[in-house]
Protein backbone atom coordinates (compact mmCIF):
# COMPACT_ATOMS: atom_id res chain seq x y z
CA UNK A 1 0.00 0.00 0.00
CA UNK A 2 2.54 2.55 0.95
CA UNK A 3 5.32 2.16 -1.94
CA UNK A 4 8.13 4.51 -3.47
CA UNK A 5 4.87 5.58 -5.90
CA UNK A 6 3.28 7.15 -3.33
CA UNK A 7 6.54 9.47 -2.25
CA UNK A 8 7.02 12.73 -4.28
CA UNK A 9 10.48 12.23 -5.75
CA UNK A 10 10.25 15.47 -7.56
CA UNK A 11 12.37 19.08 -6.56
CA UNK A 12 9.50 20.11 -5.09
CA UNK A 13 9.19 17.01 -2.09
CA UNK A 14 5.72 18.40 -1.07
CA UNK A 15 4.59 19.30 2.81
CA UNK A 16 7.14 19.52 5.46
CA UNK A 17 7.64 16.96 7.41
CA UNK A 18 7.13 18.96 10.49
CA UNK A 19 3.90 19.52 9.18
CA UNK A 20 3.09 15.99 8.39
CA UNK A 21 4.30 15.06 11.86
CA UNK A 22 2.02 17.59 13.36
CA UNK A 23 -0.79 16.29 11.80
CA UNK A 24 -0.36 13.32 13.08
CA UNK A 25 0.69 13.64 16.24
CA UNK A 26 -2.44 15.76 16.74
CA UNK A 27 -4.62 12.45 15.50
CA UNK A 28 -2.54 10.80 18.31
CA UNK A 29 -3.25 13.07 20.85
CA UNK A 30 -7.14 13.08 20.13
CA UNK A 31 -8.41 9.83 19.32
CA UNK A 32 -11.37 10.05 17.23
CA UNK A 33 -14.12 8.01 15.71
CA UNK A 34 -16.06 4.82 16.59
CA UNK A 35 -14.01 1.89 17.64
CA UNK A 36 -13.91 0.19 14.45
CA UNK A 37 -12.17 3.17 12.72
CA UNK A 38 -10.39 4.79 15.70
CA UNK A 39 -7.61 1.54 16.25
CA UNK A 40 -6.82 2.27 12.40
CA UNK A 41 -6.70 5.91 12.65
CA UNK A 42 -4.17 5.74 15.45
CA UNK A 43 -2.00 2.52 14.16
CA UNK A 44 -1.82 4.91 10.69
CA UNK A 45 -0.58 7.99 12.94
CA UNK A 46 1.89 6.11 15.17
CA UNK A 47 3.57 4.37 12.05
CA UNK A 48 4.06 8.06 9.78
CA UNK A 49 5.30 8.78 13.40
CA UNK A 50 7.94 6.08 12.97
CA UNK A 51 8.41 5.63 9.50
CA UNK A 52 9.72 8.34 7.26
CA UNK A 53 8.34 6.30 4.00
CA UNK A 54 4.58 5.87 5.27
CA UNK A 55 4.94 9.80 6.78
CA UNK A 56 5.79 10.76 2.97
CA UNK A 57 3.35 8.54 1.49
CA UNK A 58 0.20 10.43 -0.01
CA UNK A 59 -1.75 6.90 0.66
CA UNK A 60 -1.03 7.39 3.98
CA UNK A 61 -3.16 10.50 3.62
CA UNK A 62 -5.84 9.66 1.77
CA UNK A 63 -6.47 6.93 4.27
CA UNK A 64 -6.94 9.16 7.12
CA UNK A 65 -8.69 11.30 5.13
CA UNK A 66 -10.99 8.31 4.56
CA UNK A 67 -11.46 7.34 7.99
CA UNK A 68 -12.03 10.41 9.24
CA UNK A 69 -14.76 11.30 6.66
CA UNK A 70 -16.07 7.37 7.93
CA UNK A 71 -16.42 9.44 11.56
CA UNK A 72 -18.37 12.31 10.61
CA UNK A 73 -20.62 10.08 8.82
CA UNK A 74 -21.19 7.94 11.99
CA UNK A 75 -21.51 10.84 13.72
CA UNK A 76 -23.83 12.80 11.54
CA UNK A 77 -24.57 15.87 12.28
CA UNK A 78 -22.65 16.09 15.39
CA UNK A 79 -19.54 16.29 14.92
CA UNK A 80 -17.12 18.95 15.80
CA UNK A 81 -16.68 21.74 13.24
CA UNK A 82 -12.82 20.80 12.85
CA UNK A 83 -13.23 17.33 12.36
CA UNK A 84 -14.79 18.74 8.86
CA UNK A 85 -11.73 20.51 8.40
CA UNK A 86 -8.91 17.98 9.36
CA UNK A 87 -10.80 15.86 6.75
CA UNK A 88 -10.16 18.39 4.33
CA UNK A 89 -6.45 18.65 5.49
CA UNK A 90 -5.83 15.37 5.11
CA UNK A 91 -6.97 15.24 2.04
CA UNK A 92 -5.13 18.42 1.07
CA UNK A 93 -1.83 16.88 2.22
CA UNK A 94 -2.60 13.68 0.34
CA UNK A 95 -2.71 15.18 -3.10
CA UNK A 96 0.15 17.37 -2.38
CA UNK A 97 2.53 14.84 -1.88
CA UNK A 98 1.02 13.16 -5.06
CA UNK A 99 2.39 15.86 -7.31
CA UNK A 100 5.40 17.49 -8.17
CA UNK A 101 4.06 21.01 -7.55
CA UNK A 102 2.98 19.70 -3.73
CA UNK A 103 4.64 22.52 -2.07
CA UNK A 104 2.78 25.52 -3.39
CA UNK A 105 -0.71 23.07 -4.40
CA UNK A 106 -0.74 23.07 -0.32
CA UNK A 107 0.56 26.51 0.50
CA UNK A 108 -2.69 27.79 -1.55
CA UNK A 109 -4.61 24.60 -0.16
CA UNK A 110 -4.15 26.09 3.43
CA UNK A 111 -4.42 29.64 3.05
CA UNK A 112 -7.91 28.86 1.94
CA UNK A 113 -9.04 26.84 3.95
CA UNK A 114 -7.92 28.62 6.73
CA UNK A 115 -9.29 31.72 5.23
CA UNK A 116 -12.54 30.24 4.31
CA UNK A 117 -12.92 28.79 7.83
CA UNK A 118 -12.60 31.89 9.20
CA UNK A 119 -14.84 33.67 6.92
CA UNK A 120 -17.76 30.67 8.04
CA UNK A 121 -17.35 31.93 11.26
CA UNK A 122 -17.84 35.37 10.88
CA UNK A 123 -21.03 35.08 8.66
CA UNK A 124 -22.59 32.58 11.37
CA UNK A 125 -21.72 35.11 13.71
CA UNK A 126 -22.79 38.33 12.25
CA UNK A 127 -25.87 36.68 9.78
CA UNK A 128 -27.27 33.32 11.24
CA UNK A 129 -27.11 33.40 14.90
CA UNK A 130 -28.83 36.18 16.47
CA UNK A 131 -27.80 35.16 19.67
CA UNK A 132 -24.16 35.75 19.32
CA UNK A 133 -23.43 39.70 18.81
CA UNK A 134 -25.85 40.32 21.70
CA UNK A 135 -23.69 38.36 23.62
CA UNK A 136 -26.03 35.46 25.08
CA UNK A 137 -23.74 33.36 23.50
CA UNK A 138 -21.21 33.71 26.03
CA UNK A 139 -23.12 34.64 28.72
CA UNK A 140 -24.75 31.56 28.67
CA UNK A 141 -21.58 29.43 27.93
CA UNK A 142 -20.10 30.49 30.97
CA UNK A 143 -22.84 30.04 33.56
CA UNK A 144 -24.01 26.50 32.03
CA UNK A 145 -20.55 24.99 30.78
CA UNK A 146 -18.57 23.48 33.23
CA UNK A 147 -15.54 23.56 31.62
CA UNK A 148 -15.77 27.61 31.39
CA UNK A 149 -16.62 27.68 35.51
CA UNK A 150 -13.31 28.80 36.45
CA UNK A 151 -12.76 31.32 33.80
CA UNK A 152 -16.15 32.84 34.86
CA UNK A 153 -15.45 32.87 38.59
CA UNK A 154 -11.75 34.19 37.65
CA UNK A 155 -12.14 36.98 35.00
CA UNK A 156 -15.91 37.42 35.32
CA UNK A 157 -16.35 38.34 38.70
CA UNK A 158 -18.63 35.74 39.93
CA UNK A 159 -18.32 33.84 43.30
CA UNK A 160 -19.16 29.88 43.31
CA UNK A 161 -22.57 30.64 45.11
CA UNK A 162 -23.75 33.49 42.33
CA UNK A 163 -22.54 30.90 39.65
CA UNK A 164 -24.52 27.65 41.29
CA UNK A 165 -27.56 30.32 41.42
CA UNK A 166 -27.45 31.34 38.00
CA UNK A 167 -27.46 28.13 36.82
CA UNK A 168 -30.40 27.40 38.98
CA UNK A 169 -31.87 30.76 36.94
CA UNK A 170 -31.07 29.17 33.74
CA UNK A 171 -32.46 25.58 34.46
CA UNK A 172 -35.11 25.02 31.93
CA UNK A 173 -38.79 24.41 33.44
CA UNK A 174 -41.28 21.71 32.65
CA UNK A 175 -43.67 24.04 30.23
CA UNK A 176 -46.02 26.02 32.69
CA UNK A 177 -44.05 26.27 35.48
CA UNK A 178 -42.31 28.51 37.43
CA UNK A 179 -40.44 28.90 40.51
CA UNK A 180 -41.53 31.03 43.27
CA UNK A 181 -38.86 33.07 45.27
CA UNK A 182 -36.43 31.70 43.10
CA UNK A 183 -32.64 32.85 42.29
CA UNK A 184 -32.07 36.22 40.34
CA UNK A 185 -29.44 36.09 37.54
CA UNK A 186 -26.29 38.22 38.63
CA UNK A 187 -24.06 39.25 36.32
CA UNK A 188 -21.00 41.62 37.84
CA UNK A 189 -19.63 44.26 35.47
CA UNK A 190 -16.33 42.29 34.95
CA UNK A 191 -18.48 39.49 33.73
CA UNK A 192 -20.05 41.71 31.13
CA UNK A 193 -17.07 43.13 29.84
CA UNK A 194 -15.61 39.89 29.57
CA UNK A 195 -18.59 39.08 27.72
CA UNK A 196 -18.33 42.14 25.78
CA UNK A 197 -14.51 41.41 24.94
CA UNK A 198 -15.18 37.75 23.77
CA UNK A 199 -18.01 38.72 21.61
CA UNK A 200 -16.74 41.74 19.62
CA UNK A 201 -13.17 40.35 20.08
CA UNK A 202 -13.90 37.26 18.39
CA UNK A 203 -15.94 38.48 15.33
CA UNK A 204 -13.22 41.21 14.77
CA UNK A 205 -10.21 38.94 15.01
CA UNK A 206 -11.78 36.73 12.94
CA UNK A 207 -13.30 38.95 10.52
CA UNK A 208 -9.26 40.22 10.02
CA UNK A 209 -7.94 36.86 9.51
CA UNK A 210 -10.68 35.63 7.00
CA UNK A 211 -9.48 38.55 5.14
CA UNK A 212 -5.78 38.36 5.38
CA UNK A 213 -5.67 35.07 4.48
CA UNK A 214 -8.02 35.33 1.33
CA UNK A 215 -6.29 38.21 0.05
CA UNK A 216 -3.08 37.55 -1.72
CA UNK A 217 -0.80 39.49 0.14
CA UNK A 218 2.92 40.26 0.07
CA UNK A 219 5.98 41.44 2.16
CA UNK A 220 4.94 42.83 5.76
CA UNK A 221 1.12 42.28 5.11
CA UNK A 222 2.25 38.35 5.20
CA UNK A 223 3.33 39.34 8.81
CA UNK A 224 0.20 40.94 10.00
CA UNK A 225 -1.20 37.57 8.75
CA UNK A 226 0.43 35.40 10.69
CA UNK A 227 0.44 37.35 13.97
CA UNK A 228 -3.31 37.29 13.71
CA UNK A 229 -3.12 33.60 13.72
CA UNK A 230 -0.84 33.20 15.83
CA UNK A 231 -2.32 35.92 18.74
CA UNK A 232 -5.79 33.83 17.82
CA UNK A 233 -4.72 30.31 18.57
CA UNK A 234 -2.40 31.50 21.84
CA UNK A 235 -5.51 33.27 23.24
CA UNK A 236 -8.50 31.46 22.31
CA UNK A 237 -7.07 27.95 23.47
CA UNK A 238 -6.67 29.12 26.33
CA UNK A 239 -10.03 29.64 27.60
CA UNK A 240 -11.66 27.03 24.55
CA UNK A 241 -10.97 23.24 25.06
CA UNK A 242 -10.99 22.19 21.65
CA UNK A 243 -7.29 21.93 21.35
CA UNK A 244 -7.46 19.71 18.24
CA UNK A 245 -8.59 23.17 16.32
CA UNK A 246 -6.18 24.82 17.56
CA UNK A 247 -3.29 22.63 16.43
CA UNK A 248 -4.90 22.28 13.32
CA UNK A 249 -5.00 25.73 12.30
CA UNK A 250 -1.23 26.14 13.39
CA UNK A 251 -0.31 23.16 11.68
CA UNK A 252 -1.63 24.85 8.62
CA UNK A 253 -0.30 28.13 9.24
CA UNK A 254 3.04 26.77 9.40
CA UNK A 255 2.98 25.36 6.01
CA UNK A 256 3.50 28.85 4.03
CA UNK A 257 6.79 29.39 6.14
CA UNK A 258 9.64 28.80 4.65
CA UNK A 259 12.70 27.06 6.29
CA UNK A 260 14.75 30.28 5.97
CA UNK A 261 11.98 32.36 8.37
CA UNK A 262 13.19 30.53 11.44
CA UNK A 263 11.97 32.61 13.97
CA UNK A 264 8.69 32.40 12.41
CA UNK A 265 8.57 28.84 12.11
CA UNK A 266 9.60 28.98 16.20
CA UNK A 267 6.61 31.11 16.89
CA UNK A 268 3.98 28.50 15.39
CA UNK A 269 5.77 25.60 17.20
CA UNK A 270 5.85 27.01 20.29
CA UNK A 271 2.55 28.11 20.07
CA UNK A 272 1.05 24.54 19.19
CA UNK A 273 3.15 23.12 22.40
CA UNK A 274 1.44 26.59 24.23
CA UNK A 275 -1.81 25.13 23.09
CA UNK A 276 -0.72 21.99 24.55
CA UNK A 277 -0.24 22.88 27.95
CA UNK A 278 -3.13 24.53 27.73
CA UNK A 279 -5.01 21.08 27.48
CA UNK A 280 -3.34 19.23 30.03
CA UNK A 281 -2.46 22.01 32.85
CA UNK A 282 -5.85 23.36 34.31
CA UNK A 283 -3.72 26.71 34.62
CA UNK A 284 -6.80 28.56 34.79
CA UNK A 285 -8.01 26.27 38.45
CA UNK A 286 -4.24 26.93 39.57
CA UNK A 287 -4.63 30.69 39.37
CA UNK A 288 -7.99 30.84 40.82
CA UNK A 289 -6.17 28.94 43.88
CA UNK A 290 -3.24 30.96 44.01
CA UNK A 291 -5.41 34.47 44.07
CA UNK A 292 -7.22 32.85 46.55
CA UNK A 293 -4.01 31.80 48.55
CA UNK A 294 -2.54 35.38 47.99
Amino acid sequence: MWTKAGISSTSDSGPDDIVLRLTALGLLLRPMGPWEVRPIILAIAGMSLLLPRVLRASATWYALAGLVAVRIVVDWPLSDNHIYLLAYWCLALALALGTVNGQRILNTSSRLLIGLVFLMAVVWKVALSPDYLDGRFFRVTFITDERFATSALLFGGLTESQLDGNREYLWPLPDGAEILDGPALVEPHAFRIMVALLTWGGVIGEALIAATFLLSLAGWNLAVRHLLLLTFCAVTYALAPVAGFGWLLLTMGLVSCTKEQRLLRGAYISTWLLVLLYSEIPWAEVLKDWLRVV
